[in-house]
Protein backbone atom coordinates (compact mmCIF):
# COMPACT_ATOMS: atom_id res chain seq x y z
CA UNK A 1 0.00 0.00 0.00
CA UNK A 2 2.79 2.26 0.81
CA UNK A 3 4.27 1.87 -2.22
CA UNK A 4 0.95 2.21 -4.44
CA UNK A 5 0.72 5.76 -2.39
CA UNK A 6 4.46 6.26 -3.06
CA UNK A 7 3.76 6.00 -7.04
CA UNK A 8 0.69 8.26 -6.47
CA UNK A 9 2.07 10.75 -5.25
CA UNK A 10 4.91 11.17 -7.70
CA UNK A 11 2.51 10.94 -10.45
CA UNK A 12 0.51 13.98 -9.19
CA UNK A 13 3.65 15.95 -9.07
CA UNK A 14 4.17 15.10 -12.64
CA UNK A 15 1.12 16.15 -13.49
CA UNK A 16 1.54 19.14 -11.64
CA UNK A 17 4.94 19.84 -13.44
CA UNK A 18 3.31 19.33 -16.71
CA UNK A 19 0.11 21.15 -16.49
CA UNK A 20 2.10 24.06 -15.41
CA UNK A 21 4.83 23.77 -18.12
CA UNK A 22 2.00 23.83 -20.48
CA UNK A 23 0.72 26.73 -19.36
CA UNK A 24 3.94 28.61 -19.47
CA UNK A 25 4.50 27.45 -23.14
CA UNK A 26 1.01 28.73 -23.94
CA UNK A 27 0.85 32.40 -21.58
CA UNK A 28 4.48 33.40 -21.41
CA UNK A 29 5.32 36.18 -18.85
CA UNK A 30 5.50 39.73 -21.02
CA UNK A 31 9.38 40.22 -21.63
CA UNK A 32 10.79 43.41 -20.28
CA UNK A 33 10.88 46.34 -22.68
CA UNK A 34 14.62 47.21 -23.70
CA UNK A 35 16.29 50.70 -23.71
CA UNK A 36 14.23 53.41 -25.67
CA UNK A 37 16.13 56.39 -27.18
CA UNK A 38 14.02 59.67 -28.37
CA UNK A 39 15.31 61.57 -30.87
CA UNK A 40 14.21 64.96 -29.82
CA UNK A 41 16.17 68.80 -31.14
CA UNK A 42 16.36 72.45 -29.98
CA UNK A 43 15.76 75.85 -31.69
CA UNK A 44 18.95 76.73 -29.57
CA UNK A 45 22.50 77.06 -31.12
CA UNK A 46 24.69 73.85 -29.24
CA UNK A 47 26.95 76.49 -27.09
CA UNK A 48 24.10 77.94 -25.51
CA UNK A 49 22.78 77.69 -21.91
CA UNK A 50 19.76 77.02 -23.05
CA UNK A 51 20.58 73.74 -24.53
CA UNK A 52 21.92 72.76 -20.90
CA UNK A 53 18.11 72.82 -19.60
CA UNK A 54 17.31 70.24 -22.22
CA UNK A 55 20.78 67.99 -21.63
CA UNK A 56 19.59 68.26 -17.73
CA UNK A 57 16.31 66.93 -18.55
CA UNK A 58 17.39 64.30 -20.70
CA UNK A 59 19.90 63.67 -18.14
CA UNK A 60 17.32 63.18 -15.25
CA UNK A 61 14.94 60.98 -18.19
CA UNK A 62 18.30 58.73 -18.29
CA UNK A 63 18.39 57.91 -14.35
CA UNK A 64 14.83 58.46 -13.61
CA UNK A 65 14.13 55.40 -15.77
CA UNK A 66 17.44 53.61 -15.10
CA UNK A 67 18.52 54.02 -18.48
CA UNK A 68 15.34 52.22 -19.91
CA UNK A 69 14.38 55.84 -21.51
CA UNK A 70 16.91 58.08 -23.01
CA UNK A 71 16.64 61.48 -24.60
CA UNK A 72 19.12 61.60 -27.56
CA UNK A 73 19.15 65.69 -26.89
CA UNK A 74 20.04 67.77 -30.41
CA UNK A 75 20.89 70.94 -30.90
CA UNK A 76 19.13 73.69 -33.74
CA UNK A 77 19.71 72.47 -37.52
CA UNK A 78 21.06 68.99 -36.50
CA UNK A 79 17.65 67.02 -38.14
CA UNK A 80 15.54 70.09 -39.19
CA UNK A 81 15.98 74.18 -38.89
CA UNK A 82 15.59 75.54 -35.73
CA UNK A 83 11.51 77.27 -36.62
CA UNK A 84 10.54 73.81 -37.72
CA UNK A 85 10.99 71.54 -34.78
CA UNK A 86 7.04 71.93 -34.09
CA UNK A 87 5.71 70.49 -37.09
CA UNK A 88 8.57 67.86 -37.03
CA UNK A 89 6.88 66.95 -33.74
CA UNK A 90 3.96 66.63 -34.78
CA UNK A 91 4.60 64.47 -38.04
CA UNK A 92 7.10 62.43 -35.94
CA UNK A 93 10.01 63.37 -37.56
CA UNK A 94 11.34 64.13 -34.73
CA UNK A 95 9.44 62.11 -31.53
CA UNK A 96 10.02 65.64 -29.49
CA UNK A 97 11.39 69.49 -29.05
CA UNK A 98 12.38 71.97 -26.95
CA UNK A 99 11.36 75.20 -27.69
CA UNK A 100 9.90 78.44 -26.92
CA UNK A 101 5.89 78.61 -27.82
CA UNK A 102 5.97 82.09 -28.98
CA UNK A 103 7.91 81.56 -32.43
CA UNK A 104 4.89 79.56 -33.62
CA UNK A 105 2.61 83.00 -33.66
CA UNK A 106 2.19 82.06 -37.59
CA UNK A 107 0.05 79.53 -36.85
CA UNK A 108 -2.17 80.75 -33.63
CA UNK A 109 -1.57 84.09 -31.91
CA UNK A 110 -2.45 82.63 -28.21
CA UNK A 111 1.18 80.08 -28.42
CA UNK A 112 2.42 83.88 -27.33
CA UNK A 113 0.95 83.48 -23.86
CA UNK A 114 1.88 80.17 -23.00
CA UNK A 115 5.51 82.01 -22.78
CA UNK A 116 4.45 84.43 -19.79
CA UNK A 117 4.80 87.11 -21.95
CA UNK A 118 4.65 89.74 -22.78
CA UNK A 119 4.42 91.93 -19.35
CA UNK A 120 4.38 88.81 -17.26
CA UNK A 121 1.24 88.96 -18.11
CA UNK A 122 -0.46 91.35 -15.68
CA UNK A 123 2.94 90.99 -13.70
CA UNK A 124 2.78 87.71 -13.39
CA UNK A 125 6.78 85.91 -12.54
CA UNK A 126 7.70 82.46 -12.56
CA UNK A 127 6.16 81.15 -9.86
CA UNK A 128 2.51 83.16 -10.45
CA UNK A 129 2.56 81.58 -13.99
CA UNK A 130 3.64 77.66 -12.81
CA UNK A 131 0.71 78.57 -10.59
CA UNK A 132 -1.44 79.85 -13.33
CA UNK A 133 -0.79 76.46 -15.16
CA UNK A 134 -0.65 73.49 -12.97
CA UNK A 135 -3.48 75.27 -10.67
CA UNK A 136 -5.34 77.52 -12.81
CA UNK A 137 -6.06 75.28 -15.36
CA UNK A 138 -3.14 76.60 -18.08
CA UNK A 139 -1.89 73.24 -18.42
CA UNK A 140 -5.51 72.53 -20.12
CA UNK A 141 -5.84 75.35 -21.87
CA UNK A 142 -2.08 74.39 -23.11
CA UNK A 143 -3.19 71.48 -24.53
CA UNK A 144 -6.06 72.46 -25.76
CA UNK A 145 -4.63 74.38 -27.85
CA UNK A 146 -2.00 72.57 -29.89
CA UNK A 147 -4.13 69.71 -29.94
CA UNK A 148 -7.68 71.36 -30.67
CA UNK A 149 -7.46 74.50 -31.97
CA UNK A 150 -3.95 73.51 -33.81
CA UNK A 151 -4.44 70.06 -35.11
CA UNK A 152 -1.05 69.31 -33.41
CA UNK A 153 -0.30 65.51 -32.55
CA UNK A 154 1.99 67.23 -29.89
CA UNK A 155 1.99 67.30 -25.69
CA UNK A 156 3.61 70.15 -24.08
CA UNK A 157 4.99 70.98 -21.02
CA UNK A 158 6.34 74.21 -19.32
CA UNK A 159 10.52 73.49 -18.56
CA UNK A 160 12.65 76.45 -19.21
CA UNK A 161 12.94 79.62 -17.15
CA UNK A 162 15.00 82.08 -19.18
CA UNK A 163 14.07 85.17 -18.09
CA UNK A 164 13.77 87.91 -16.70
CA UNK A 165 15.29 89.17 -19.78
CA UNK A 166 17.27 92.33 -21.19
CA UNK A 167 15.65 95.08 -23.23
CA UNK A 168 18.63 94.46 -25.45
CA UNK A 169 22.00 95.88 -27.11
CA UNK A 170 22.93 99.19 -29.11
CA UNK A 171 25.69 100.70 -30.30
CA UNK A 172 24.83 104.77 -28.86
CA UNK A 173 23.12 105.02 -25.63
CA UNK A 174 19.14 105.43 -25.34
CA UNK A 175 17.16 107.92 -23.36
CA UNK A 176 13.74 108.17 -24.43
CA UNK A 177 11.58 106.21 -27.18
CA UNK A 178 12.34 108.59 -29.94
CA UNK A 179 15.88 106.94 -29.74
CA UNK A 180 14.96 103.70 -31.42
CA UNK A 181 12.53 104.92 -33.26
CA UNK A 182 13.98 103.68 -36.83
CA UNK A 183 16.31 101.24 -35.82
CA UNK A 184 16.63 98.14 -37.31
CA UNK A 185 16.65 95.79 -34.23
CA UNK A 186 16.38 91.67 -33.85
CA UNK A 187 12.97 91.05 -32.13
CA UNK A 188 11.10 87.73 -32.27
CA UNK A 189 7.47 85.98 -31.48
CA UNK A 190 4.62 88.95 -30.82
CA UNK A 191 7.14 91.16 -29.39
CA UNK A 192 8.41 91.81 -33.29
CA UNK A 193 4.93 93.86 -33.90
CA UNK A 194 4.57 95.30 -30.66
CA UNK A 195 7.64 97.25 -31.19
CA UNK A 196 7.18 97.78 -35.06
CA UNK A 197 4.42 99.84 -33.33
CA UNK A 198 6.66 101.74 -31.17
CA UNK A 199 8.25 103.03 -33.98
CA UNK A 200 11.21 99.57 -34.51
CA UNK A 201 11.94 98.61 -37.73
CA UNK A 202 12.47 94.69 -36.41
CA UNK A 203 14.34 91.67 -38.11
CA UNK A 204 12.79 87.85 -36.58
CA UNK A 205 15.97 85.71 -36.76
CA UNK A 206 17.20 82.43 -34.74
CA UNK A 207 20.04 83.06 -32.14
CA UNK A 208 22.90 81.54 -34.33
CA UNK A 209 21.93 84.01 -37.19
CA UNK A 210 22.13 87.42 -35.38
CA UNK A 211 25.98 88.19 -34.36
CA UNK A 212 26.76 87.18 -38.54
CA UNK A 213 23.90 89.69 -39.21
CA UNK A 214 25.08 92.65 -36.89
CA UNK A 215 28.63 91.97 -39.03
CA UNK A 216 26.88 92.46 -42.43
CA UNK A 217 24.86 95.40 -41.15
CA UNK A 218 21.49 94.30 -41.51
CA UNK A 219 20.68 95.27 -37.59
CA UNK A 220 21.33 98.01 -35.62
CA UNK A 221 20.34 96.34 -32.63
CA UNK A 222 19.30 93.20 -31.14
CA UNK A 223 17.63 91.20 -28.07
CA UNK A 224 18.07 87.54 -27.69
CA UNK A 225 18.13 86.48 -23.77
CA UNK A 226 20.28 87.33 -20.92
CA UNK A 227 24.48 88.00 -19.39
CA UNK A 228 25.62 84.77 -19.68
CA UNK A 229 23.49 83.88 -22.98
CA UNK A 230 24.42 87.10 -24.55
CA UNK A 231 28.01 86.55 -23.98
CA UNK A 232 28.12 83.18 -25.49
CA UNK A 233 27.38 84.64 -28.43
CA UNK A 234 29.54 87.95 -28.80
CA UNK A 235 27.22 90.11 -28.51
CA UNK A 236 29.64 92.12 -26.46
CA UNK A 237 32.22 92.19 -29.54
CA UNK A 238 29.69 94.14 -31.20
CA UNK A 239 27.57 96.38 -28.97
CA UNK A 240 28.72 98.18 -25.79
CA UNK A 241 25.60 99.62 -24.38
CA UNK A 242 23.59 97.15 -22.53
CA UNK A 243 19.95 97.86 -21.41
CA UNK A 244 17.82 96.31 -18.57
CA UNK A 245 15.04 95.25 -17.59
CA UNK A 246 13.12 95.19 -20.72
CA UNK A 247 8.92 94.44 -20.21
CA UNK A 248 8.84 92.31 -23.42
CA UNK A 249 10.34 89.23 -21.46
CA UNK A 250 9.89 89.78 -18.01
CA UNK A 251 9.08 86.13 -17.33
CA UNK A 252 9.12 83.86 -20.25
CA UNK A 253 9.29 79.89 -19.93
CA UNK A 254 10.03 77.94 -22.81
CA UNK A 255 8.29 74.25 -23.79
CA UNK A 256 9.04 70.85 -23.82
CA UNK A 257 7.00 68.90 -26.90
CA UNK A 258 6.85 65.20 -27.37
CA UNK A 259 4.43 63.61 -29.94
CA UNK A 260 1.47 62.18 -28.78
CA UNK A 261 1.81 58.78 -30.51
CA UNK A 262 5.12 58.73 -28.78
CA UNK A 263 3.45 60.11 -25.20
CA UNK A 264 0.50 57.68 -24.90
CA UNK A 265 3.38 54.88 -26.05
CA UNK A 266 4.58 55.43 -22.01
CA UNK A 267 3.41 53.64 -19.43
CA UNK A 268 2.14 55.36 -16.41
CA UNK A 269 5.31 55.22 -14.82
CA UNK A 270 7.26 56.64 -17.45
CA UNK A 271 4.76 59.34 -17.80
CA UNK A 272 5.26 60.17 -14.10
CA UNK A 273 9.03 60.12 -15.12
CA UNK A 274 8.40 63.07 -18.00
CA UNK A 275 6.37 64.99 -15.58
CA UNK A 276 9.17 64.80 -12.45
CA UNK A 277 12.05 65.61 -15.15
CA UNK A 278 10.72 67.88 -15.89
CA UNK A 279 9.41 69.87 -12.74
CA UNK A 280 13.21 69.03 -11.69
CA UNK A 281 15.06 70.29 -15.09
CA UNK A 282 12.62 73.76 -14.30
CA UNK A 283 13.94 74.56 -10.13
CA UNK A 284 17.49 72.87 -10.52
CA UNK A 285 18.26 74.61 -13.92
CA UNK A 286 16.84 78.27 -13.18
CA UNK A 287 18.65 79.13 -9.86
CA UNK A 288 21.98 77.78 -11.43
CA UNK A 289 21.50 79.73 -14.42
CA UNK A 290 21.07 82.93 -12.05
CA UNK A 291 24.43 82.44 -11.05
CA UNK A 292 25.80 82.21 -14.37
CA UNK A 293 24.21 85.49 -15.26
CA UNK A 294 25.23 87.05 -12.57
CA UNK A 295 28.66 86.45 -13.15
CA UNK A 296 28.49 86.54 -16.94
CA UNK A 297 27.02 90.44 -16.12
CA UNK A 298 30.37 91.54 -13.76
CA UNK A 299 32.55 89.79 -16.62
CA UNK A 300 30.75 91.98 -19.45
CA UNK A 301 31.80 95.13 -17.46
CA UNK A 302 34.93 94.03 -15.82
CA UNK A 303 36.88 92.35 -18.83
CA UNK A 304 34.80 93.80 -21.89
CA UNK A 305 33.73 97.39 -20.83
CA UNK A 306 30.10 97.18 -21.40
CA UNK A 307 28.33 99.81 -20.19
CA UNK A 308 25.05 98.09 -18.55
CA UNK A 309 22.11 101.04 -18.28
CA UNK A 310 18.73 100.97 -17.05
CA UNK A 311 16.02 101.24 -19.27
CA UNK A 312 14.10 104.22 -20.03
CA UNK A 313 11.26 104.15 -18.11
CA UNK A 314 9.11 105.95 -21.47
CA UNK A 315 9.80 102.98 -23.06
CA UNK A 316 8.82 99.91 -20.59
CA UNK A 317 5.72 102.10 -20.05
CA UNK A 318 5.13 102.53 -23.94
CA UNK A 319 5.79 98.60 -24.10
CA UNK A 320 2.81 97.75 -21.68
CA UNK A 321 0.06 100.31 -23.35
CA UNK A 322 1.45 98.69 -26.92
CA UNK A 323 0.65 95.31 -25.94
CA UNK A 324 -2.68 95.67 -23.29
CA UNK A 325 -4.17 97.35 -26.93
CA UNK A 326 -2.78 94.54 -29.23
CA UNK A 327 -3.85 91.70 -26.79
CA UNK A 328 -7.06 93.49 -27.05
CA UNK A 329 -7.42 93.50 -30.60
CA UNK A 330 -6.35 89.62 -30.54
CA UNK A 331 -8.83 88.69 -27.86
CA UNK A 332 -11.91 90.85 -29.97
CA UNK A 333 -10.45 88.14 -33.15
CA UNK A 334 -10.03 85.26 -31.77
CA UNK A 335 -12.33 83.40 -28.50
CA UNK A 336 -9.66 80.90 -27.50
CA UNK A 337 -7.46 83.84 -27.28
CA UNK A 338 -9.52 85.65 -25.31
CA UNK A 339 -10.69 82.59 -22.80
CA UNK A 340 -6.77 82.09 -22.10
CA UNK A 341 -6.23 86.01 -21.42
CA UNK A 342 -9.18 86.26 -19.60
CA UNK A 343 -8.05 83.04 -17.50
CA UNK A 344 -4.92 84.57 -16.33
CA UNK A 345 -6.23 87.57 -15.37
CA UNK A 346 -8.31 86.24 -13.60
CA UNK A 347 -5.31 84.02 -11.83
CA UNK A 348 -3.44 87.52 -11.71
CA UNK A 349 -5.91 89.70 -10.56
CA UNK A 350 -6.05 87.59 -6.80
CA UNK A 351 -2.12 86.72 -7.19
CA UNK A 352 0.00 89.49 -7.87
CA UNK A 353 -1.60 92.33 -5.73
CA UNK A 354 -1.48 89.45 -3.07
CA UNK A 355 2.37 89.07 -3.60
CA UNK A 356 2.62 92.90 -4.07
CA UNK A 357 1.56 93.22 0.29
CA UNK A 358 3.33 90.11 1.14
CA UNK A 359 6.57 90.28 -0.26
CA UNK A 360 8.91 93.66 0.36
CA UNK A 361 10.40 95.07 -2.84
CA UNK A 362 13.79 93.26 -3.98
CA UNK A 363 15.39 96.84 -3.54
CA UNK A 364 14.55 97.05 -0.05
CA UNK A 365 16.88 94.80 1.32
CA UNK A 366 18.96 94.36 -1.42
CA UNK A 367 19.77 98.27 -1.36
CA UNK A 368 20.31 98.04 3.33
CA UNK A 369 22.78 95.21 2.24
CA UNK A 370 24.29 96.27 -1.54
CA UNK A 371 23.53 100.29 -1.79
CA UNK A 372 22.95 101.79 -4.73
CA UNK A 373 25.62 103.70 -6.06
CA UNK A 374 26.61 105.66 -9.22
CA UNK A 375 29.29 102.97 -9.99
CA UNK A 376 28.42 99.76 -11.97
CA UNK A 377 26.67 96.73 -10.05
CA UNK A 378 30.16 94.99 -9.89
CA UNK A 379 31.71 97.82 -7.67
CA UNK A 380 28.68 97.43 -5.14
CA UNK A 381 29.44 93.46 -5.23
CA UNK A 382 32.89 94.16 -4.10
CA UNK A 383 32.05 96.93 -1.59
CA UNK A 384 29.45 94.32 -0.13
CA UNK A 385 32.32 91.65 0.34
CA UNK A 386 34.50 93.94 2.11
CA UNK A 387 32.20 94.80 4.33
CA UNK A 388 31.46 90.91 4.84
CA UNK A 389 34.99 90.76 6.30
CA UNK A 390 35.20 92.82 9.00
Amino acid sequence: MQKIARILALSAVAAVFTASTSFAQQAPAPAAAGPRTLKMQSTWPASSTLQENFKLFADRMDKLSGGQLKIDAQAAGQVVPPFEVLDATAKKVIDGAHTVSYYWIGKNRATTLFTGTPAGPFGMDHMDFLGWMYEGGGIELYTEMYQKEMKLNVVPFPILPSSPQAFGWFKRPIKSLADFKGMKCRQTGIVNEIFQRMGMSTVNLPGGEIIPAAQRGVIDCAEWVTPVEDMALGFQNVWKYYYMPGMHEPNVIGELLINGDVYNSFTLQQKEMVRSAVHDTFIRWWVKWQRQNAMALKELQDKHGVKVLSTPRDVLIAFLKAWDEMAKEEAAKSPFFAKVWESQRAWASVSVPAKRFMSPPYSFAANYYWPETAAKPAAAAKTGAKADKK
